[in-house]
């Protein structure tokens, strides 16, 4: 039952400061009003606290790591509450901006130790499940953003939006505080050797690239999905808007899926794999609605929202599970550093080959990146998670007949021969118990991609 109230805590951090990283945007038309900006200073507020996490993930994994993932959670979603706090105060391009960093910095604390603290309470059998429910907090995120900051932002200002934030991220704090625990670790003994570094092999480098490239046909997707039906298709922004939620609950879903999936399969790279042709494949369908307009083309476009974000969970998964213990902290800060750089250059790059060339051409270069990271992604060892063995017989007990009888020994029994004693240095396994100091036989890594 603790297992999964520390996933309960660790999605609702993750929750709480996706709202406000991805809630930011809607307060544009406030910002303006309020603070008397145009609107690429309005871009330039947004975009802070962005570039306030992407400049700090690293570093709280490797505090993540020193101090373990209630401390750090707790302590950054703090300062995020507090620095909202006081942007509420503020007018101005430089202050608002500075503080919004801040807050961003602070906020990244939860991306790099909230998945740490799930996957470390739950087994290889369970872990992908639970690693794909925690990446359900982005569209999770974004939800209560969108249902709750353009109201607020309208009627209240910047300032009672940020306030709602920072009252959000408060709460959560103390939450966390109280009733997160951190999992167990191995302790090292004496004179044991720091864990190596996970870096030296190709295996944790290629899970980050193959999950950046993926990202590419994602953010293409939330970004210009949009734009699309409303250019392509006529739609109108409102029916647009609603279809898209559909995407959205179609993304939450597939990333449970997917994670169910590789513990059932005991392997995250596989489905990652076999994932991504699915996702070239959607890719390429919607660049064809784009050349030929119909009412598959909004199929595909709404399938291609949700498919494409199915691999995320999978790839923080494997990043954790290959990096081990005393590394998945950083590891997992520069998985997350990789997908928000990929992330916030997609929108741009992949929009201007589409002002100049097209729907159909991003989408398909959308779809070769996802092809391209087929053959990024490693084959490594997953370890086979246990299986369940039936509990031993009991043994049956001696014949009555059998036994021996203390009470009528035979005095002039014979003492044993010497050569019939049993020889310490020969024991049977069979026959004698083992000893408890002998170290246990090592698992058996019985399974490849």
């Amino acid at each position: 039952m603790r297992r999964w109230m520390m996933l309960a805590l660790g999605t609702a951090a993750q929750t709480v400061a996706c709202t406000f990283l991805y809630g930011l945007p809607y307060t544009s038309e406030a910002l303006r009003r309020d603070n008397g900006l145009s609107l690429g200073q309005v871009g330039l507020l947004v975009a802070c606290p962005t570039a306030g996490l992407l400049l700090t993930l690293i570093v709280w994994g490797a505090l993540a790591d020193r101090f373990g993932e209630r401390t750090v959670i707790t302590s950054g979603l703090a300062m995020t509450a507090v620095l909202l706090c006081l942007a509420a105060t503020v007018n101005g391009l430089v202050p608002l901006g500075v503080l919004l960093a801040l807050a961003g910095a602070a906020s990244a604390s939860v991306s790099a130790a909230s998945g740490r603290l799930v996957i470390g309470w739950f087994s290889a059998r369970e872990r992908g499940l639970a690693m794909g429910i925690r990446q359900t907090s982005t569209p999770l995120g974004m939800g209560v953003a969108a249902l709750t900051v353009p109201t607020l932002a309208a009627h209240d200002g910047v300032g009672g939006t940020v306030l709602f934030c920072a009252a959000l991220c408060g709460v959560v704090a103390v939450l966390v505080g109280s009733l997160a625990t951190d999992p167990p670790r191995t302790a090292r003994a004496a004179g044991q050797e720091p864990a190596a570094n996970p870096y030296r092999h190709s295996a944790l480098w290629r899970i980050h690239a193959s999950s950046a490239l993926l990202c590419v046909p994602q953010f293409a997707t939330n970004a210009f999905a949009m734009v699309f039906l409303i250019d392509v298709r006529g739609w109108s922004a409102v029916d647009a808007g609603r279809l898209l939620v559909l995407s959205q609950v179609l993304g939450a879903v597939s990333r449970v899926l997917a994670g169910r999936w590789s513990d059932r399969v005991g392997s995250r790279v596989r489905p990652m794999r076999q994932l991504s042709v699915c996702i070239a494949l959607v890719m390429g369908a919607t660049a064809l609605g784009a050349l030929r307009p119909s009412p598959l083309t909004d199929l595909a476009m709404v399938l291609a929202c949700g498919i494409t974000a199915s691999t995320n969970g999978l790839a923080f998964t494997a990043t954790a599970e290959l990096a081990g213990s005393a590394w998945s902290g950083r590891a997992m800060g520069v998985q997350n550093t990789g997908q928000n750089l990929a992330a916030s250059l997609t929108p741009p790059l992949l929009g201007g080959l589409i002002a100049s060339a097209g729907y159909a051409r991003g989408f398909m270069l959308a779809g070769a990146l996802a092809v391209a990271a087929c053959f990024v992604i490693p084959s490594v060892r997953i370890p086979a998670a246990p299986k369940p063995t039936a509990a031993p017989k009991p043994a049956a007990p001696p014949s009555p007949a059998a036994a021996p009888n203390p009470t009528s020994r035979s005095d002039s029994a014979a003492p044993p021969s010497p050569a019939a004693a049993p020889n310490p240095t020969s024991r049977s396994d069979s026959a004698a118990p083992p000893n408890p100091a002998d170290p246990p036989a090592p698992e058996r890594d019985s399974r490849t991609d």
